[in-house]
């Protein structure tokens, strides 16, 4: 349920204002009277004091010293000898100090705290205003990722098709004519199909990348050692035939989505397989490195081609490449899958490189807590 904001100053205009100041003043002077009817005496100045603070509380300091200027003459009318007259005597004095004292501080007060908590509710309404505002922003961004996630799936999926039938009737047609072409013509025959297959095969990871997106994660606690060795095993077919010196540390356990955690060290071991084609000895190492009280870091380092650190923040965007196609195949999307995954898993991802230095990428993620931590 909604609270009622509370409106601190309910008087405004002018006549409202010192209005208010007469009213307190007269009520306090009713008061002092039944106090003084019942035989409680002595108590005359209290109420003249709350009225001083009420005026200056709801309606400001003009009005609190109308206040404080009626409350005085009423004392001295009305209660200090000679009364019904404005007449003092020495003997008067200290009372009236001592009173206009204590009605200094009581309108000092109340117009300091009047003030601070004005200015606390308009703070307060300035943040309900602003919360309202980021409410709105990310409701918005959220609608236009999801409305742009769709319009990519929908796109290559689309694509697909036609694709698939350029694809087969150029092969179709290499078949066919290629003892009557000449070799330059079956060159642009192939390379129809080696573009046909690029564009497939970015295709297939825009797919993969949107229903990242898309997919609800199922977060478990994973023996991260294990599925090291699930994704070396993938990636065993790229490995054949290369000399390759493996350095797999200790791992610790994570909490988190099996097959997206699976896709992340996929993806890195790949890239550090590709990178380090050119090495007659490669070695890649995957450990673990000390962070914070409450993440857990996992590197995979290698010795390839590195980059030069000034394009690191290139690294993890869509379709962003540091090496040409002839050099590295691939599409550019597998580290920005890298980065979205660890990103819904609360972690983050960062890259340390040098050229033709090797490079390590880094993933973290929180600690396991309580009895995730003990499973």
């Amino acid at each position: 349920m909604t609270r009622p904001k509370l409106q601190l100053q309910f008087v405004r205009s002018p006549v409202q204002r010192y209005g208010l100041a007469v009213v307190s003043v007269a009520i306090a002077l009713g008061t002092a009277f039944l106090l003084e009817r019942h035989s409680i005496g002595g108590l005359a100045d209290p109420p003249f004091l709350f009225a001083i603070a009420i005026a200056v509380w709801y309606a400001g300091l003009g009005p609190g010293i109308v206040a404080f200027v009626l409350s005085f003459l009423a004392l001295d009318y009305f209660f200090i000898p000679p009364i019904y007259s404005f007449g003092m005597t020495s003997e008067d004095i200290p009372h009236f100090a001592i009173f206009m004292l204590f009605a200094s501080l009581v309108a000092w007060f109340a117009a300091i705290r009047r003030r601070v908590e004005g200015e606390l509710l308009k703070s307060r309404d300035e943040l309900q205003n602003l919360n309202q505002e980021l409410a709105k922003r990310s409701t918005d961004l959220e609608s236009i990722n999801k409305e742009l996630e769709a319009f990519a799936y929908s796109i290559s999926h689309d694509l697909r098709a036609p694709l698939r039938h350029m694809a087969g009737y150029t092969e179709l047609l290499q078949k066919r004519t290629s003892s009557g072409l000449d070799e330059k013509s079956n060159h642009y025959i192939r390379m129809m199909l080696e573009s046909a297959k690029r564009m497939g095969d970015l295709i297939d990871d825009l797919l993969a990348f949107s229903r990242i997106g898309r997919a609800e994660t199922q977060k478990n606690l994973i023996h991260l050692a294990q599925l090291v060795k699930e994704a070396l095993s993938e990636v065993q077919e790229d490995t054949e035939g290369r000399n390759i010196a493996w350095k797999i540390g200790t791992l610790p356990d994570f909490y988190g989505d099996r097959s997206m955690l699976r896709l992340v060290l996929v993806n890195l071991i790949s890239n550090a397989v590709k990178f380090t084609r050119t090495r007659p000895q490669a070695e890649i190492e995957i450990g673990s490195a000390n962070g914070n009280g409450d993440e857990l870091i996992v590197f995979v380092r290698d010795n390839g081609v590195g980059f030069d650190m000034k394009y690191v923040n290139k690294l993890f965007g869509v379709f962003q490449r540091l090496h040409q196609a002839s050099e590295f195949e691939g599409t550019g999307i597998g580290l920005a899958t890298v980065q979205r995954i660890i990103h819904r898993h609360g972690g983050r991802v960062w890259a340390e490189g040098e050229i033709d230095s090797g490079a390590t990428f880094y993933f973290s993620a929180p600690k396991p807590q309580g009895d995730l931590w003990k499973a």
